[in-house]
């Protein structure tokens, strides 16, 4: 007789910038917190607000020919930003740690997280979560979970998990296939594979400019591992982490997972970390100054048989728990007049009533951040014709959002001289032509291209932007590339390429 499998679907996504404010319950139930039932839901929808993983582990284990049944706990999701608020995050630790009790007896639990999650009063919530699931369910039910490969992977995530499987790509665009990963590792651990982990935290914190997956460094590494991953090697997860984070778990990680073989996990380990520490020199970047990118924006405003270009505003990334609303680039395109400039997403909420207030068609003298001022973010002020409005509402088309509902909440589309500027009222950057496309702006028709976001555009606007016409901006932000503008206090020190004199003797178990 076939024993139906019992698995716990659940997750708890947050990438947190210590610079950035606290993220609070309001920022996931903007985005995604479902329960039970909820859960089964959405993954029936086609164009559902989970994450991509959840419904991409479900429908593999359907697809499986196993009997299996599902039993949904919690899913929450914010947009990254700051440490989580404690009392939120030990609420829906609480919650979930409930829920798996009475779902007990299980044979499995699958938790999709984002793995760079801070909290107010601790380094490691998602560690924390997987030391609950695992204190529920007993040292034999295996636990696996995707990670983002931005996560900062502490002792205590490999030492309460089976198999921790992060993402290859970044931009990221291998959820699904990563979830199914987990799916196949989870039927193979029902039928006596005996996981076994390496893993090496190297003194290494790559700018994020640094960790594309197309080419450099980076990329060579991770090919480098799956290349290596066969017969005994069931994973191999290099994940670059979240400098941000801000935390002693900061650092390049190699995560082997073997099947039953240890010395063969930590033999792979060390080759992966070694080739790295070698080609640390090489995690570095220069990025194009303000001036200089206004200047080639000018231009090719002037000159049409130029190329169209990206400036991408990778210090305001509010994929990184930048804002999305720093004017120093912005107010550099007013001053040099530039011409034909699409930019978003410019994430101000009075700006976007102002806008709806005033109407199509109405020019208004528009102020951004009336009510966001802070340090990086300044106000701007100038008259702005508004061009379209919208409730912001639409479904991702390429890139790390295919196929998924998103939103920027109440929106608008204003000009600002030669410059159209998205104006949105929630947290996103700009991965999807979608978010510009629901203006009815044809970005074929853009010279250049301003988007505040690290990387994941490079997957969405592909289509019309050659990588070489591609150029990073230096301007201040919570998200800077260039390290040293930051104060931080909890990475662990010495570490490259903050002190250039670091060194790395090897593995813990040399």
């Amino acid at each position: 007789m076939t024993t139906t499998k019992r698995v716990a679907l659940m997750g708890f996504l947050l990438e947190s910038n210590s610079f950035a404010p606290v993220s609070q319950e309001a920022d996931f139930t903007t985005l995604c917190y479902l329960a039970a039932d909820e859960i089964l839901a959405d993954i029936a929808l086609p164009n559902g607000r989970l994450p991509a993983e959840i419904p991409a582990f479900y429908k593999a284990m359907e697809g499986s020919g196993r009997d299996w049944q599902a039993l949904p706990i919690v899913v929450a999701a914010a947009e990254p930003g700051g440490p989580i608020d404690q009392n939120f995050f030990e609420r829906t630790r609480d919650d979930m740690e409930q829920r798996l009790r009475a779902a007990m007896p299980l044979d499995g639990v699958y938790i999709a997280e984002h793995g760079a999650m801070t909290g107010t009063a601790s380094h490691d919530p998602d560690g924390d979560l997987f030391a609950m699931v695992r204190a529920v369910v007993g040292p034999d039910v295996p636990i696996l979970a995707t990670l983002d490969l931005h996560a900062n992977i502490s002792e205590k995530m490999i030492e309460t998990t089976d198999v921790l499987i992060s993402y290859r790509t970044n931009p990221h665009v291998d959820q699904k296939a990563r979830a199914e990963e987990a799916c196949r590792l989870m039927i193979e651990i029902w039928e006596g594979m005996c996981p076994q982990v390496a893993f090496i935290r190297l003194p290494l914190v790559a700018p994020t400019v640094t960790l594309l997956t197309a080419e450099g460094p980076y990329a060579e590494l991770i090919r480098y591992g799956q290349k290596a991953k066969a017969g005994v090697i069931a994973n191999v997860s290099v994940v670059a982490g979240f400098v941000y984070g801000d935390t002693p778990m900061n650092g390049i990680a190699i995560i082997v997972t073997a099947r039953g073989e240890r010395a063969a996990a930590q033999a792979l380990a060390e080759d992966i970390a070694s080739r790295a520490w070698a080609m640390r020199e090489r995690f570095k970047k220069v990025l194009t100054p303000v001036a200089d990118a206004a200047a080639m924006a000018w231009a090719n405003g002037a000159d049409p048989s130029r190329p169209a270009q990206i400036l991408a505003d990778v210090a305001d990334n509010p994929g990184g728990g930048g804002r999305g609303n720093t004017t120093w680039l912005l107010q550099a395109l007013l001053d040099v007049e530039a011409q034909g400039v699409m930019f978003g997403v410019f994430i101000d909420p009075a700006l976007a009533r102002a806008a709806h207030a005033a109407g199509e068609g109405a020019t208004f003298p528009a102020t951004l951040n009336a009510e966001t001022e802070s340090r990086y973010s300044k106000p701007l002020t100038a008259a702005a014709t508004v061009e379209r409005l919208s409730d912001g509402k639409t479904i991702g088309r390429r890139g790390i959002w295919a196929g998924r509902a998103i939103s920027i909440g109440r929106s608008a589309l204003i000009r600002i001289g030669g410059v159209q500027l998205v104006v949105g009222t929630h947290r996103k950057q700009a991965a999807d032509p979608a978010l510009f496309e629901l203006f009815g702006l044809d970005l074929a028709a853009a010279r250049t291209l301003v988007v505040k976001s690290r990387g994941h555009f490079r997957a969405g606007f592909d289509e019309g932007f050659r990588p070489e016409n591609i150029y990073e901006v230096d301007a201040p932000g919570l998200t800077s590339p260039v390290l040293g503008n930051f104060d931080f206090k909890g990475l662990p020190r010495p570490v490259y390429p903050l002190d250039e004199d670091t060194t790395w003797a090897g593995p813990s178990w040399k």
